[in-house]
C-alpha cells in the first residue's frame, strides 16, 4: 500500500510540473497598468504607464501607451503575439527580446542572438546572446496584489567592438613673454569590450502577461550600469475572472 500511495504521489507531482500555458488570447481593449523604474547609474525615475491593446493581428498586438500625469498624446507601438519586442537591425525587423515562448513549461529554454552594425558612434557592431530558462512558479507581491506566477529567467552576454578614434586636445603654454598653443592626438584602437544581462519575468496566466519584469545590463567591470523594474497597478483582461483596479 505505501508502494502505490508513493507511485500515486510521484504521478501527481509530475502532472503539476507537466503543466502546459499556451499562448492567451488578447483581444481589444484589454488593458495593465504598470508601475515603471527607470535606474541608470546613480540616478533614477518612476512613471505609470497604462497599455492598452488598439487591435491584434493573427501575429502583432498593437497597443496604445499612455503615461499618467503626462500631457503628451498616447504613444502607439507593437509587440509579437508573445510579447516579443522586435526592432530594425541592420535593415531587418528582428525579434530582440522574447520573454514567453509558448506553450510554456517548467524547464523549458529558448535563445535569441543578433549582431547590429554601428549601433553608435562609438561602436562598430554590438552582439547580444540570450538564454531564457522557465524556472518554475513563485509567489510574487505587486501593487495590484499577489499572484501565483511563472518565472522566467534569461542570462546574456553582450560583446561590442569599439570603432578606432582620435581625439584632439589643445590648450596654451603661457611663460613671460611668450604664449605657445599645445595640441596633443589620441587614438584609441578598435577593441573588443564585454558585459552581462539579466532578465526576469513572472507570468500570470489570468492577467494575459507579467506581473513583474525586470531587467539589467552589466558593463565590462560588472558594474550594474542600467535597471528597467515593471509592476503591475492594475489590469482588465477580457475572459478574467480577477480583473484588478488601482488600490
Amino acid at each position: 500500500m505505501k508502494a502505490i500511495a508513493a507511485l500515486v504521489i510521484l504521478a501527481f507531482s509530475a502532472g503539476v510540473w507537466a503543466e502546459s500555458l499556451e499562448r492567451p488570447p488578447v483581444g481589444a481593449g484589454d488593458s495593465w497598468v504598470y508601475r515603471m523604474t527607470t535606474e541608470r547609474g546613480q540616478g533614477w525615475n518612476q512613471t505609470t504607464d497604462e497599455f492598452t491593446v488598439v487591435r491584434v493581428t493573427p501575429t502583432t498586438i498593437f497597443l496604445s501607451v499612455q503615461t499618467s500625469g503626462s500631457t503628451q498624446p498616447a504613444r502607439e507601438i507593437f509587440q509579437g503575439n508573445d510579447w516579443s519586442r522586435a526592432r530594425d537591425v541592420n535593415g531587418k525587423e528582428t525579434v530582440v527580446n522574447r520573454p514567453f515562448a509558448f506553450p510554456l513549461s517548467d524547464g523549458k529554454t529558448w535563445d535569441i542572438a543578433y549582431t547590429e552594425d554601428g549601433p553608435s558612434k562609438q561602436l562598430k557592431t554590438r552582439t547580444f546572446e540570450t538564454h531564457y530558462r522557465v524556472v518554475g512558479y513563485e509567489a510574487v507581491e505587486v501593487p495590484a496584489g499577489k499572484f501565483r506566477a511563472l518565472k522566467i529567467e534569461a542570462e546574456g552576454d553582450w560583446k561590442a567592438q569599439l570603432a578606432p578614434s582620435q581625439s584632439v586636445v589643445q590648450g596654451a603654454n603661457v611663460s613671460p613673454g611668450d604664449t605657445a598653443m599645445v595640441t596633443h592626438a589620441q587614438t584609441t584602437l578598435e577593441r573588443d569590450i564585454t558585459g552581462k544581462t539579466y532578465k526576469a519575468f513572472w507570468y500570470a496566466p489570468e492577467v494575459k502577461r507579467w506581473v513583474k519584469s525586470v531587467e539589467e545590463y552589466y558593463s565590462t567591470a560588472g558594474v550594474r550600469t542600467e535597471r528597467y523594474t515593471q509592476e503591475l497597478v492594475s489590469f482588465k483582461a477580457a475572459g478574467s475572472a480577477n480583473s484588478s483596479s488601482s488600490p
